[in-house]
């Protein structure tokens, strides 16, 4: 693995290899198969919160033209994994939700029917038809009502180091609690499954899943089954990040019914049951205490978390993460509390935990240095760490310092009158506001095949996905980058699970664990083309040592080009139509060694409107220190990505619920506000580009995550020094200013 050999010019980036299919319309969704005999399902969802199904009269529905049947908890087919006693999960401690499983109601919009028909119209129509009555029990879905109830989790959050009494001594304190709310996904491609159980036991589902090797895991374990009885496809997503991180509802149910029917269904969940059945950004509420000597010097942060879980499992996330590794602090202190309310489980959600637990520490970095009346920039180097605080390990890589030079540099930060209010542009007060960021960078074990043709194309495959940061071209580039040929040799395929292993596409870590996997697979498929050259009778290179020969332009050749021979030849040779080596890539014991993490800055500019209290976001400048980048254009819009959503939390999201129902509100998407074009600013990204030379062989980092990672404290504080009034509860709306 020679990296210096490893080379991605930033002036030559690579368009999408399926940007093609994607605009015209050839790359297939989930909802977009159809096996012949297809039928549809519609699901009919509760109307209580919490308690338990009296009745379902279906008869209406069931005599409705093109029904097939209406599948309920009293009629499905056995799922043995079901009745077997549940173990805790390596993601999740407790019991997953089990649709029409029995007649409880654990939250609102809870499947409790699939109407399945031949046409999707007669489905819905029939859907609507169904008539279910409840026994209704009380329900809370009120975080703030409900906070006192708060528990300490099975797995336990909780962090200490240094004295817990350090804050009260500190000669500079800052004591604030801060609050983000509930979040919803509302990815572009509806969650949906096509699933098909064929006569030979063996099963098809075309699935929106970031991992297609983990949905076939839990199938199999579900239904009792091997798991090379199933393949589950998913070559195309259209939006995930965290959200398809699942087998949620609306696949189950499609599994349930179409081994019922014995035919293939179909199953699309609506706007506005997304809401409600595939996870969400859970609500938090943060008492954060920090505290320093005059001079800037951290002494003591105290960070305390209550984050929102569902009634029967247990989600937990990241949300104090950065608060015990961003910054050198000696006495540092953090505990973490659920509290169980009557909704569906929250799911993982663009930067988990970091994203909600960066605000609290950005926010409150930024108000230390109004106290000390010190630069929030000079703060933030002031307390730079040398080393992970957390585990006291050198970190892999660590720009942060470069990060904060460079963005402040372009953003023209040295302009900035520190100020709150003194500055207006065109009758708007005028804000300017950073943070910083830190995020994960990790590698997991993957495996990728690469197969050689006799015309000197590569195909190479994982069953890693792509949910639309570009990971198949990335992938594309390191192989052709590694074999030492034009990426128009190489065909990346995808998204299956009968391909070789890969995690699945979240905790950004694909392009190190799988881009590793294709790196080695490409390498060992050249060691092994040199193998046959060297071991073929009667051949050019027959007898050389390995070592002196080179693989290059479709040929084998030694290094001083006495002899070559092409790869067509070599293999006729050899009586083989193709070479094909299959190899798993997993990290040393780098982890034991070093620290890996992915930092960020953000400088942000606000205008906010005196009389109305409207904010917009004028102009933002984002540097990412993620290693090496692969390819500059996917890379960029990743970071174009987690800056709009960083919009959309700061100054939008938010999902309101009517606790008297347990029911959402603004569960679509004219009444649920997201960043539209008007929204987004200027949006200039610098990144370090330096090579981590611990993670992995190609020296990248984690991109996906750490983009959004502090950008809604950036806002805020950003809000802060335009207006004077500090707002610690996202989204940052009118009324909060006015």
């Amino acid at each position: 693995m020679d990296k210096n050999k490893l080379h991605y010019d930033p002036d030559k980036t690579v368009s999408r290899i399926e940007g093609k299919a994607k605009v015209t319309g050839t790359a297939r969704y989930a909802a977009e198969y159809k096996p012949e005999g297809t039928l549809y399902g519609v699901l009919v969802t509760s109307t209580i919160s919490k308690g338990s199904i009296k009745d379902i009269d279906s008869k209406k529905a069931e005599s409705s033209p093109g029904v097939v049947t209406v599948l309920t908890h009293l009629n499905r087919p056995d799922v043995p994994g079901w009745n077997k006693e549940q173990k805790a999960q390596s993601r999740v401690e407790g019991q997953e939700f089990r649709v029409f499983f029995d007649n409880r109601i654990y939250y609102n919009h809870q499947p409790v029917a699939l109407v399945i028909a031949d046409t999707l119209e007669r489905a819905g129509f029939a859907a609507g038809l169904v008539n279910v009555t409840y026994h209704k029990e009380p329900h809370q879905t009120d975080f703030t009502a409900n906070r006192d109830k708060a528990y300490k989790p099975k797995r336990t959050e909780d962090y200490s180091r240094g004295s817990d009494l350090a804050f009260q001594s500190a000669a500079v304190q800052i004591k604030a609690e801060y609050t983000t709310p509930l979040q919803v996904h509302n990815p572009m491609e509806m969650h949906a499954a096509t699933v098909e159980w064929k006569a030979s036991g063996k099963l098809t589902d075309y699935n929106k899943t970031q991992a297609v090797k983990m949905a076939r895991k839990e199938i199999a374990t579900a239904f009792d089954i091997q798991e090379d009885a199933i393949e589950v496809h998913a070559p195309f997503v259209g939006g995930a990040f965290g959200s398809s991180s699942r087998v949620w509802p609306q696949e189950m149910a499609a599994l349930l019914g179409a081994r019922k029917v014995g035919r293939p269904v179909k199953v699309m969940a609506k706007r506005d049951q997304v809401f409600n059945m595939v996870g969400y950004r859970p609500a938090s509420v943060q008492q954060f205490s920090i505290g320093a000597e005059k001079n800037g010097t951290l002494t003591a942060i105290r960070h305390e978390v209550i984050g929102s879980t569902s009634a029967y499992e247990e989600f937990t996330e990241r949300i104090t993460d950065p608060t015990r590794s961003l910054y050198a602090c000696p006495n540092l202190h953090t505990t973490y509390k659920l509290l169980a309310l009557d909704m569906s489980t929250p799911c993982w959600t663009r930067g988990p935990g970091e994203t909600s637990g960066s605000f609290a520490l950005e926010c409150a970095m930024d108000e230390l240095s109004y106290a000390l009346k010190m630069d929030p920039v000079e703060l933030r180097l002031k307390n730079f760490a040398e080393k992970d605080p957390e585990s006291g390990l050198d970190w892999s890589s660590n720009y942060l310092k470069a990060c904060l030079q460079k963005a402040g540099e372009s953003f023209g930060w040295g302009k900035r009158n520190p100020v709150p209010g003194s500055m207006t542009s065109d009758g708007w007060q005028l804000g300017m506001g950073m943070s910083s960021g830190i995020y994960k960078s990790d590698r997991s074990p993957a495996t990728a095949s690469a197969t050689l043709r006799p015309d000197g194309s590569l195909v190479v495959q994982s069953s890693v996905a792509d949910v639309g940061p570009g990971s198949a071209t990335v992938m594309t580039q390191i192989a052709a980058d590694a074999f030492g040929t034009r990426i128009s040799k190489v065909e990346f395929q995808w998204g299956n699970s009968m391909f070789p292993t890969a995690p699945g596409q979240f905790g950004s870590h694909t392009t190190a664990s799988v881009g590793s996997a294709v790196h080695d697979a490409v390498k060992a498929l050249q060691k092994r083309l040199k193998e046959l050259a060297a071991n073929t009778e009667n051949a050019p290179l027959y007898g050389r040592n390995t070592d002196d020969l080179v693989v290059e332009n479709g040929m084998v050749t030694d290094k001083e080009k006495q002899g070559k021979w092409s790869f067509s030849e070599l293999l006729s040779q050899n009586k083989l139509s193709e070479l094909k080596v299959t190899t798993e890539s997993r990290s040393g014991n780098e982890k034991e060694q070093f620290s890996g993490k992915s930092f960020c800055a953000h400088f942000v500019e606000v205008l906010v409107h005196p009389l109305t209290g409207t904010v917009k976001v004028s102009r933002v400048v984002t540097a990412i220190d993620a290693g090496r980048i692969i390819n500059h254009k996917t890379a960029t819009s990743q970071v174009y990505g987690s800056v709009i959503w960083g919009i959309g939390v700061s100054l939008l999201e938010e999902g309101i619920v009517d606790h008297r129902f347990g029911r959402y509100v603004n569960n679509d998407l004219a009444s649920y506000h997201l960043p539209v074009n008007a929204d987004v600013p200027s949006i200039e990204v610098i990144f370090i580009d330096k090579p981590d030379p611990v993670i992995n062989p190609m020296g990248t980092k984690g991109l996906g995550e750490i983009g959004i990672v502090g950008f809604s404290a950036a806002v805020a504080n950003a809000v802060y020094h335009a207006t004077g009034k500090r707002v610690r509860s996202l989204p940052i709306t009118a009324d909060k200013l006015i």
